[in-house]
């Protein structure tokens, strides 16, 4: 039988809790199942994941449960708690996109956004190697990229094309990969700033689980 705990691995959004409650009211027996979810890859900058209602008392034993908002309760692999720590499920920002979004600060390992490559030069020369050599081989898995703007004091602007232009994430991208790699690289006094005209993106990507 799986393990209770107290404090919720993932968070779960009103409209999001509305909605799982009512695909939930769809199946039998519907008041024993719970929302299961689990990280099954990944692919770029995010994990990849499968989310599937399943009988709470069947659930394998290494499993995490916990009680979501009311009427809820949600399962993890213990093997992806610390994947899944601080995630939100939510619906979607952008009308008319549907499914379920899973907002995951964590990153997969191996994602590049680190490395090992050397960066020379002054402050806009790093920021360009780093944005060439190790972010945009990750971002390129969405069809996307980040090319530098500027560097101003210290504010690194930079513009998202491709598949992020236009994205629902693409702020929460820009800040948990691109942000991070620029201040653990070069310096931890830089932040950057998406200046990307977001409202002519034509083909978006997005982080929805389903």
């Amino acid at each position: 039988m799986s393990t209770y705990v107290d404090e919720p691995v993932v968070t779960v959004s009103d409209a999001a809790l509305e909605k799982v409650l009512a695909l939930r009211a769809e199946e039998a027996d519907a008041e024993q199942l719970g929302l299961r979810i689990e990280v099954t890859g990944s692919r770029g900058l995010d994990y990849t994941y499968d989310l599937a209602f399943e009988v709470l008392d069947e659930a394998p034993a290494s499993d995490v449960r916990f009680a979501v908002g009311s009427g809820l309760e949600m399962l993890v692999p213990s093997s992806d708690s610390e994947k899944l720590q601080g995630a939100t499920l939510d619906l979607p920002a952008q009308p008319g996109q549907v499914g379920l979004v899973l907002r995951n600060p964590n990153r997969p390992e191996g994602t590049g956004l680190g490395g090992d490559v050397e960066l020379t030069g002054t402050v806009a020369e790093q920021v360009a190697q780093l944005l060439e050599h190790q972010i945009n081989p990750a971002l390129a898995a969405h069809g996307g990229f980040a090319e530098l703007v500027e560097v101003a004091g210290t504010s690194v602007r930079v513009k998202l094309g491709g598949g992020c232009q236009g994205c629902a994430m693409s702020r929460m991208t820009v800040a948990a990969g691109i942000e991070q790699a620029v201040q653990s690289r070069i310096s931890e006094d830089l932040t950057v700033e998406d200046v990307t005209d977001h409202q002519s993106g034509e083909n978006p990507y997005f982080a929805a689980s389903s």
